[in-house]
């Protein structure tokens, strides 16, 4: 119905295009409108379609034009990634337009096209990295989250073979367009990275979690291990035009402050000192390890076996 109020005639195979679904249920659901009272009518013929009378329109309230803006910029990123409701968030952008005032509408949906939510590309033409889930895998462990039962997950953490495992889920967050299931095995904390999820299937038992959460609280927790374990701190000088392309690189930053030459001292966490040589390498005289020590020793016995094989032969 909103489709036909905001664009008009539309024949039977565009609406189904547009909603994702069959011709045929397309059909089904006209004759539903019609017979509950909504005026949509058929033209037929080479230009004809689906219609509804000029002037009818379902009545949103409570929306003003600055908030059902926001929500217009917030629809403009990758909707497929808030934890596969991206066709959801499609209809949701359709009622925002419908809401607002007949005058509103255009300019809402004109000023909605000057806003741009995580393009695919960063300002330096790289590609930004995004999770690839299966609607089916995310749709049922976003259901056992919700409805509070046990998930039994086929999973396969880094380095490791899949395995089964069942757990309690608590919540779901994403971060950067990568998605993480918050969740407990056997009263272990487990943070799964959604797109590592090979299987899943929502089981009839409740989860053993509280009633309550601060899923906020809980993040922090777990960032703050995950720092903890099987990585290594290292302090870093860097060129502040190539910052971002350092972040990129590591796990996580610890501190970050602005030095009297302009460069920027950093503490950034990485896997282990082969990754941290790795990541420093890459960015020439535009970086300087300043700890640990093994891993200045590392990076100049590097750069003295290179200048070594590149020395004039004369």
């Amino acid at each position: 119905m909103l489709l036909l109020r905001q664009r008009g005639r539309l024949t039977a195979d565009a609406l189904a295009r547009e909603l994702e679904v069959s011709t045929r249920t397309v059909l089904r659901d006209i004759e539903a409108l019609s017979a509950a009272g909504v005026p949509v009518y058929a033209e037929r013929g080479r230009h004809g379609g689906f219609s509804l009378l000029p002037g009818f329109r379902t009545e949103l309230t409570g929306l003003n034009h600055n908030e059902a803006l926001a929500l217009l910029a917030a629809g403009s990123g990758a909707g497929d990634q808030l934890f596969g409701l991206g066709t959801a968030l499609a209809s949701a952008m359709r009622k925002v337009v419908d809401a607002l005032p007949q005058s509103h509408q255009i300019a809402a949906s004109n000023a909605a096209q000057r806003f741009l939510v995580d393009p695919e590309t960063d300002l330096l033409s790289r590609r930004l990295s995004r999770d690839d889930i299966p609607d089916a895998t995310l749709s049922i462990v976003r259901g056992g989250v919700l409805a509070g039962h046990k998930l039994r997950i086929h999973y396969a953490s880094r380095g490791q073979s899949p395995r089964w495992c069942t757990v309690d889920p608590i919540g779901l967050v994403t971060v950067r367009d990568k998605g993480y299931l918050l969740a407990t095995e056997s009263g272990t904390d487990r943070t799964m990275r959604i797109s590592r999820i090979r299987t899943a299937h929502e089981l009839p038992e409740p989860a053993d979690r509280p009633d309550q959460v601060d899923l906020e609280r809980i993040w922090a927790q777990r960032c703050a291990q995950f720092l903890s374990e099987g990585h290594i701190p290292v302090q870093v000088r860097v060129n502040p035009a190539r910052r971002d392309h350092l972040l990129d690189m590591a796990e996580a930053v610890r501190t970050e402050e602005p030095e009297p030459d302009g460069w920027l001292r950093l503490e950034l966490t990485f896997q282990d000192l082969w990754h941290a040589e790795w990541a420093l390498w890459q960015l020439g005289t535009d970086a300087e390890a300043l700890a640990p020590f093994d891993l200045r020793t590392s990076l100049r016995t590097r750069a003295q076996t290179v200048a070594d094989r590149y020395r004039d032969p004369a």
